[in-house]
């Protein structure tokens, strides 16, 4: 995975500074981005090699999603299921 950043105002360009970053155009790679122990979640939305996309049954949406903890290399998937029209 590499990044870089869009600095679309002077108040992006203040918070790049603020975190030590000084040349905009810098490519990230995931060790750039992520350090230390980093719990990663992602939700399909639409279908693809690793997750479900979004699923309508009735007034049901399920939902695939993936969290990943360094620390124990733990990969869980969780389905989810969200009822329509409940008063949160």
């Amino acid at each position: 995975m590499q990044g870089r950043l869009v600095i679309r105002d002077n108040a992006d360009r203040v918070k790049a500074d603020d975190a030590g970053i000084t040349d905009p155009a810098q490519k990230f790679d995931i060790s750039d981005m992520a350090a230390g122990d980093i719990t990663f979640a992602a939700t399909g939305v639409t279908p693809g090699a690793l997750l479900k996309g979004v699923n309508k049954i009735g007034a049901i949406a399920v939902t695939q999603s993936l969290v990943v903890r360094s620390k124990t290399g733990t990969l869980r998937y969780v389905d989810g299921y969200h009822q329509f029209g409940l008063a949160g």
